[in-house]
């Protein structure tokens, strides 16, 4: 089953968002290889290196552990995005205490 995540890509030094797909690499390959190729030729795009480098990782490591990659990829992109809320949600809960602390004063 492939995934989906987004990225943000540079196009000459402008940033958007791109879409790449999460597959099963073939061996030795790249899992982002073919995408990275062909947004640069078609569209004058890179994929960001941390971005090729922790997928490169990530291909490794479920090699190693001999775990699905489309899987390993999805668990670590639900994590991040639950990190990313638990951050958003501790900022907010700040903010209301700190707009209480000042109500009571």
């Amino acid at each position: 089953m492939v995934k989906k995540f987004t990225a943000t890509c540079d196009f000459g030094g402008q940033k958007s968002p791109v879409t790449l797909y999460i597959g099963n690499p073939a061996a030795g390959s790249h899992p982002l290889g073919f995408q990275s190729k062909w947004l640069s030729s078609t569209k004058g795009g890179n994929v960001p290196p941390d971005i090729m480098d922790s997928f490169s990782k990530l291909a490794e490591i479920s090699e190693k552990n001999r775990v699905s990659f489309e899987e390993l990829c999805a668990y670590v992109i639900d994590e991040l995005k639950a990190n990313s809320n638990l951050e958003a949600d501790a900022k907010q809960g700040s903010a209301l205490s700190a707009q209480s602390a000042e109500a009571k004063k």
